[in-house]
């Protein structure tokens, strides 16, 4: 019989996703100063001993503190070749990250939605008139377009035009007519 290095853990040792709500659950009921909190809480998961949780619970709270000190080399098998993995994806999602120029048609339709909404009202603005962008999008755009009109205010002359001059004023009337 060969030896094998991979290593079965013992039934006690495996926590199912509802096991670990269970133990969630029963750590808020047991707050620290409870007489027993232990014994209390693994009565609330079955089939586990006091051991098994107090084992599972310390492997938690190493893993959560491995995690808020980005240490997680300890959670990437050695016998994995990282080489080259990821570079694929990470080359895809830069070119995702690329910024798609805003359409005059969607400035209008962002200035229609605040002059509806409001400043700050995104999510709205983005649901109702600007339904190409996401409500990120939609404050950043308004971002760079308060930041364009006071530079406007402050500079008349402009070397290059921008989507960000349209103003509230250049919306066309619903009812035909150019003033708002």
């Amino acid at each position: 019989m060969s030896q094998s290095t991979y290593h079965q853990p013992p039934p006690g040792c495996i926590w199912t996703h509802s096991e670990d709500i269970l133990l969630e659950r029963a750590i808020l009921m047991f707050l620290e100063e409870t007489p027993d909190r232990w014994h209390k809480i693994s009565t609330q998961i079955p089939r586990k001993s006091i051991i098994d949780v107090l084992e599972h619970y310390i492997k938690l709270m190493q893993d959560t503190n491995a995690i808020d000190l980005g240490d997680m080399d300890q959670y990437i098998p050695s016998i994995w070749d990282l080489e080259g993995v990821g570079e694929e994806e990470e080359r895809d999602s830069k070119e995702r990250k690329r910024e798609t120029p805003w359409t005059k048609e969607e400035h209008l339709l962002f200035l229609q939605g605040f002059l509806k909404y409001g400043k700050g009202d995104w999510k709205n603005i983005c649901q109702h008139y600007v339904t190409t962008r996401t409500p990120t999008q939609v404050a950043s755009h308004a971002q760079k377009y308060f930041q364009r009109q006071n530079l406007a205010n402050k500079e008349k002359k402009r070397k290059r035009t921008s989507i960000h001059d349209i103003t509230i004023k250049d919306i066309p009337s619903p009812h035909g007519s150019d003033a708002p």
